[in-house]
């Protein structure tokens, strides 16, 4: 089977990448390279380094299905470019579903958020609640999953609400909760938390990996939403469980920022979907990979600042 996965260079992507080849699946990656190629060449893998504002027709030749993770990605980053925001997160995943469906593809696997969501005051966030994005990346990524679930009568639609990931990657991010406050205690053996009380939902990137093949190989379950996340926790209690493992000072100071999220994902539970890792597997793994050098202070490692640096708003 040949899956075209967009964004295939990127944090998730790459793992995401690398496990479809060891399930013997011919890949196509699309991806603008921004933040670099960790990908190992392969056989059964082709990259184009392409904008996918720009893809044709032609692109989607002798493709099954489509993973669709390309986007800007977190609140800043879209904030940089408000306009490229919109043409890349939501007008280009239209285009990427009408041409799909002429290609006589059946199946997209969409990257939604679980941010969609708003600040919510129950405790089970589940696929039912209303959404209420509060920033212009959220909002992006509502209207995308509208227009995508616009074609479901003509094309099988699964949209993943993740859980902020957490995890180690070759194309690693640093700027993400648990990623972020392990490497501060490895490399200051200090931990920063603003607030602390705040809640917020994880998943391992090996787990959101399992997730997408899940879906990819359970296209009869019905289209729609799936909430991806299996730890809510809070910032202090992540800051707490990283110095068990890590020698190093917690630092709590005031923030302006007392949202809260959390999500539910009885629905894909109920699908028969099990995880199987959890933060304190990210911490390890993490620790790990710093000690054998494979993890560095990368700057494009932190999106935002990767951006800025190359210059987001010239970028066509």
């Amino acid at each position: 089977m040949n899956i075209m996965v967009t964004g295939g260079c990127g944090y998730i992507g790459t793992q995401l990448v690398k496990k479809l080849l060891s399930n013997n699946y011919n890949v196509l990656v699309v991806d603008t390279q921004w933040f670099g190629n960790y990908l190992s060449k392969h056989k059964k893998l082709r990259i184009k380094k392409k904008d996918i504002r720009n893809l044709k027709i032609e692109d989607f030749k002798n493709i099954s299905k489509v993973i669709h993770l390309a986007n800007i990605a977190n609140d800043p980053a879209v904030e940089l470019n408000k306009t490229l925001s919109w043409e890349v997160n939501v007008l280009a995943t239209q285009q990427i579903c009408e041409m799909a469906i002429k290609a006589g593809i059946r199946h997209i696997i969409y990257a939604s958020s679980g941010s969609v969501y708003g600040i919510k005051k129950e405790k089970r966030v589940t696929e039912n609640l209303e959404l209420f994005p509060i920033s212009v990346y959220n909002k992006t990524k509502m209207i995308s999953e509208r227009v995508l679930m616009s074609y479901k009568d003509y094309i099988k639609i699964h949209c993943i609400r993740p859980a902020t990931v957490c995890g180690f990657s070759p194309r690693m991010r640093l700027d993400l909760t648990v990623n972020m406050l392990t490497f501060q205690a490895l490399k200051n053996r200090r931990i920063t938390v603003f607030g602390g009380k705040q809640i917020r939902p994880n998943i391992h990137i090996q787990d959101i990996i399992e997730v997408f093949l899940f879906l990819l190989n359970n296209e009869k379950l019905p289209h729609g939403f799936y909430n991806a996340g299996f730890e809510n926790l809070s910032i202090l209690n992540i800051a707490k469980r990283i110095q068990k493992k890590i020698d190093s000072k917690i630092v709590v100071t005031e923030s302006n920022d007392n949202r809260s999220y959390r999500l539910d994902s009885s629905k894909l539970l109920a699908a028969n979907y099990l995880p199987k890792y959890s933060v304190d597997d990210a911490i390890n793994e993490i620790i790990l990979k710093f000690k054998d050098k494979s993890l560095k202070d990368n700057k494009s490692f932190y999106t935002i600042k990767w951006l800025k640096k190359i210059g987001v708003k010239d970028i066509n």
